[in-house]
């Protein structure tokens, strides 16, 4: 991921000094993913600074600036002065919020990270709820907008049909995918890299690392300034982040099993083709010629073939991927008098 920040810029939106506080346990860090807010960023870092200074902890405040064509930068560069917390990375060009969420917690320094829109319609005043349910127990705290400000039919109903079919799908049961207004353990997220337009998922992904999963209601504003950058396509988008979330799921470590399967499904188009096909040639005495029957036999061998060598090619992918970064298929939320396992050793 590219991220631009020239030497002037760094030494203006860096904090100085030690970053020791950002070390000590349950130290906050808050990503702000910004494209064209400059309106509504001086506002939004003074209420968020309110509530920060408000909690007895070490906290930050990084804001991405996700290729703004305003004076967003320009805004953020004046509030560095007065809010010393406040960090920014201004991203060379417009690469998408999921990749703007990636890169703030990439520079994130906390052990509580907490994401949240910068057009003002979450509240900073919620986080404290965030952080308190995360103190019962849980690893990721998520927003539900119950009474959400938007569009009844194009923004609200959609979003409850994309939800209901989300938790369907992937097992994990959410009200409201969409609200960027959630907190996060650093160890539950660490392992995430996102791509696309991925980050509704996180708490997918984190609970394919155990994680402990929590929604609390939230409040949620009507947008004063600017506009929203979010339109109907964004339902493609998600379908087939779905269909790549879902594959990750149940597939990773055994594609083997979904190409074979499709293979093994086509092996037994084509013998049920021609076993149909014989019946009709010797007992029916109707020439194979008449039908189509002799194509579909040869396509459905075909396709077997080749879903089973994809699969195969896949497989070597696979290990591949997890050998070649020292990873494993399994994930240890804890370990008990046992020490970390030595790396292995190259072959």
């Amino acid at each position: 991921m590219s991220v631009a920040l020239d030497l002037e810029s760094l030494a203006s939106l860096e904090l100085s000094g030690s970053d020791a506080p950002m070390a000590e346990r349950g130290a906050i860090s808050v990503i702000v993913p910004a494209k064209n807010e400059a309106l509504n960023l001086p506002v939004l870092v003074e209420r968020l600074f309110g509530v920060l200074r408000g909690i007895d902890r070490p906290f930050e405040v990084i804001v991405v600036n996700d290729g703004s064509t305003d004076d967003s930068l320009g805004a953020l560069r004046a509030l560095a002065a007065p809010y010393p917390e406040l960090r920014a990375i201004d991203l060379a060009r417009n690469y998408g919020q999921t990749a703007a969420m990636m890169a703030g917690f990439d520079h994130a320094r906390g052990e509580i990270i907490v994401a949240i829109d910068a057009d003002l319609q979450n509240d900073p005043a919620d986080i404290p709820l965030l952080l308190a349910k995360l103190d019962e127990g849980y690893d990721v705290v998520s927003g539900w907008r119950v009474r959400r400000k938007d569009a009844a039919i194009r923004r609200n109903f959609v979003s409850r049909v994309a939800n209901s079919v989300i938790s369907r799908l992937s097992g994990v049961r959410l009200h409201d995918y969409g609200c960027s207004l959630k907190a996060y353990r650093r160890n539950v997220i660490g392992p995430i890299r996102l791509y696309g337009e991925m980050h509704r998922f996180i708490p997918i992904y984190a609970s394919w690392y155990g994680a402990r999963i929590a929604e609390i209601p939230v409040n949620h504003n009507p947008r004063l300034h600017g506009k929203s950058n979010y339109g109907l396509e964004r339902i493609l988008k998600v379908v087939l982040d779905l269909m790549v979330v879902r594959f990750l799921d149940k597939w990773i470590g055994k594609p083997i099993y979904i190409f074979g399967g499709f293979g093994a499904l086509w092996f037994l188009v084509a013998t049920i083709s021609a076993t149909y096909m014989f019946y009709l040639k010797f007992v029916r005495h109707l020439s194979m010629i008449q039908t189509p029957l002799p194509l579909l036999v040869v396509m459905s061998v075909m396709m077997g073939v080749m879903s089973i060598c994809i699969g195969l090619v896949a497989e070597i992918v696979v290990r591949t991927y997890f050998e070649s970064q020292g990873k494993t298929i399994y994930h240890i939320r804890e370990r008990i008098n046992l020490d970390e396992p030595s790396p292995p050793r190259p072959g």
